[in-house]
């Protein structure tokens, strides 16, 4: 017999983009329909050795930022209803901590990304991971960047 509740984690990268938080509303409002929880990952680059500590207040002055855009992503959430959500944030380069996330998480079943807006590519976290859609060992769901918030919930 399967387990009703559903317990699948989605995987919603957050950034400075615009189009994150058209993922981020898809993989929401698909939660609070279906249930689970939406983890929330920011992936913040590795200072590089300068010396005299400075990459430490690198690091932190990252690590700070990184906590506000998530903080204003959580209160999205918050907006949409109730939610289920972690955060995380990872240190490194984005596409490889993506991917030890997933390994590392066996809870998340699908990475939510969305296409920018601009008329120059899908966008460099789309572009690998449709790549290797192959590879990966869940499901990726790509949302049109052009898609409104009234768009996104319809199909969810």
């Amino acid at each position: 017999m399967y387990d009703t509740e559903y317990k699948r984690k989605f995987l919603v990268v957050i950034d400075e983009t615009e189009e994150c938080d058209r993922a981020l509303t898809f993989a929401a409002f698909r939660v609070k329909r279906t249930g689970g929880t939406v983890v929330l990952v920011t992936v913040i680059p590795k200072p590089e050795f300068i010396g005299m500590g400075v990459e430490d207040v690198l690091r932190a002055e990252a690590v700070e930022e990184a906590e506000r855009n998530l903080d204003s992503r959580l209160a999205r959430i918050r907006e949409i209803g109730d939610v289920r959500a972690e955060t995380v944030i990872r240190e490194g380069n984005g596409a490889e901590q993506i991917e030890q996330l997933i390994d590392k998480d066996h809870d998340i079943a699908i990475l939510v990304l969305a296409a920018s807006r601009s008329g120059e590519g899908p966008g460099p976290l789309v572009t690998h991971f449709a790549g290797r859609a192959n590879a990966l060992p869940i499901p990726l769901t790509i949302v049109p960047g052009r898609m409104s918030d009234e768009e996104i919930i319809a199909i969810c």
